[in-house]
């Protein structure tokens, strides 16, 4: 079995970030998704997709997602159901997002809480709930690379001129 969503699109307000009573932050927001044209339509339709993210990611979504920009969401789809106040059952359909990707630099707005930072949230990916990148910090851990790179060069894989020792021990095949 498969449940997997990859979305691009726009949010329809800024992300609202809570706890839950054990101290795990969630986000939800609502990401507007373009329909492809139909027919003879001029205008465009959207569907208008809720997102939940958690821990760490839900907190860099919080901190760098804003009305209006545009973003990618990987993750899968949930349902879930409760009873409201009148006794009704109530099913909900939204996506759990694993990944979060900023595809729009903070600075692109005139304005906003990111205004004057680097490109660092830009186009790189927010911290996924599998660990794979960094604490939000848009860049990966470089360990071991800081013995060769010199400065402040975040490529680990930038020419810095020197030839690279790599025994015949390191290779995979």
């Amino acid at each position: 079995m498969l449940n997997r969503v990859i979305l691009i699109g726009r949010l329809t307000r800024d992300p609202e970030l809570r706890y839950t009573p054990a101290g795990v932050a969630v986000t939800q927001f609502t990401l507007a998704v373009d329909r492809p044209f139909s027919g003879n339509r001029e205008e465009r339709e959207a569907d208008f997709i809720p997102v939940v993210t958690w821990r760490q990611l839900a907190e860099t979504c919080a901190n760098y997602l804003r009305k209006g920009r545009l973003a990618a969401v990987e993750g899968r789809i949930q349902v879930r159901n409760y009873e409201n106040n009148e006794g009704r059952r109530v099913y909900v359909t939204e996506v759990i997002a694993d990944n979060v990707r900023f595809l729009e630099s903070p600075n692109r707005e005139g304005g906003g809480q990111g205004q004057g930072k680097d490109d660092a949230y830009g186009s790189a990916p927010a911290a996924s709930a599998g660990g794979g990148y960094g604490g939000g910090s848009g860049n990966r851990s470089n360990a071991g690379a800081g013995s060769r790179s010199g400065g402040n060069n975040s490529d680990p894989f930038a020419d810095d001129g020197r030839p690279i020792d790599i025994s015949d021990d390191d290779l995979p095949f």
